[in-house]
C-alpha cells in the first residue's frame, strides 16, 4: 500500500470513526491500519472477503464493525461467530484491550489468517478457535455473542443457544431489517433491542438486532 493511500485510508477511518461518536487513539488507528493492510494483503490469497477494493474495505469493514461499539455494554468476554475475515471481532479486541475477544470459524484458511492478525498487532486478549460453532464448548458462558451475515436470527440462535446463558446478549449485524426472519425465532428468545446504523461510506441500510433469551429450554451446553 502506497503512503498516500495509507495516508488517505487514515483520514478516512479516523474522520468516520468520529461521525460514529468515536475519537480514535494513535494505536488503535495503527492496529486497525495493520489490520487493513494484512486484510488487503492476505485476500489475495485466501478469499477472506468478497470486497475487493481497499478504498472500500475502510467503510465496510473497519467503520462497520466500530459502528456496533456503543451496544456492546460492559460484558467482558465475547464470541464472534462466523468471524470470517474477523469481522467485527478483530476491531473489537483492537478497541478493548481489556475485554477477552474470542473469534470463531470453521475455515482453516480464514482462522489462520486470524491468529496471523494477533501475532503481529500483538493482540494478547484476542482467541482464535477453528470450529464448527455446535463442536464449541467454552469453559462458562460468553457475556455477548455476536454475527456479521453469520446466518438467519433463528440459525444464529439455535447454533449458539448453548454458548450463552440469560445475561448473555446476542447481537446479529444485519443489512435490511429482518422482520421475517425475528417471527422464526425460537420461543425462548426475545428481541431485546432494534437499532438502524448509519455506517459513514456504507450505501444501503444497516441493522443492528439485540436479542435475549427467557428461559433455558432446549439448552444443551454445561449452563441450564
Amino acid at each position: 500500500m502506497s503512503t498516500w493511500a495509507a495516508e488517505r485510508h487514515a483520514e478516512e477511518l479516523s474522520t468516520g470513526a468520529h461521525a460514529l461518536g468515536i475519537d480514535l487513539q494513535g494505536k488503535q488507528i495503527e492496529q486497525l491500519l495493520g489490520y487493513l493492510g494484512l486484510l488487503i494483503k492476505w485476500n489475495k490469497a485466501y478469499n477472506l472477503t468478497a470486497v475487493r477494493d481497499p478504498d472500500e474495505m475502510v467503510s465496510r469493514h473497519l467503520l462497520d464493525s466500530l459502528s456496533v461499539l456503543p451496544w456492546l455494554g460492559d460484558a467482558e468476554h465475547w464470541l464472534d461467530v462466523g468471524s470470517g475475515g474477523g469481522m467485527p471481532g478483530i476491531p473489537m479486541a483492537i478497541m478493548f484491550p481489556h475485554r477477552a475477544i474470542t473469534t470463531l470459524d470453521s475455515n482453516g484458511k480464514k482462522t489462520r489468517f486470524q491468529t496471523q492478525v494477533k501475532l503481529e498487532l500483538g493482540l494478547a486478549n484476542l482467541h482464535v478457535v477453528h470450529s464448527r460453532v455446535e463442536q464449541h464448548v467454552p469453559p462458562e458462558p460468553y457475556g455477548g455473542i455476536i454475527s456479521r451475515a453469520f446466518s438467519s436470527l433463528a440459525d444464529f440462535a439455535q447454533l449458539t443457544r448453548h454458548l450463552g446463558d440469560r445475561q448473555t446478549r446476542w447481537l446479529a449485524m444485519k443489512g435490511l431489517h429482518p422482520a421475517d426472519e425475528l417471527v422464526a425465532l425460537p420461543p425462548d428468545f426475545i428481541l431485546d433491542e432494534a437499532q438502524a446504523l448509519a455506517v459513514p461510506g456504507c450505501q444501503g441500510q444497516r441493522h443492528l438486532l439485540i436479542l435475549r433469551r427467557t428461559a433455558m429450554i432446549g439448552n444443551t451446553g454445561n449452563n441450564g
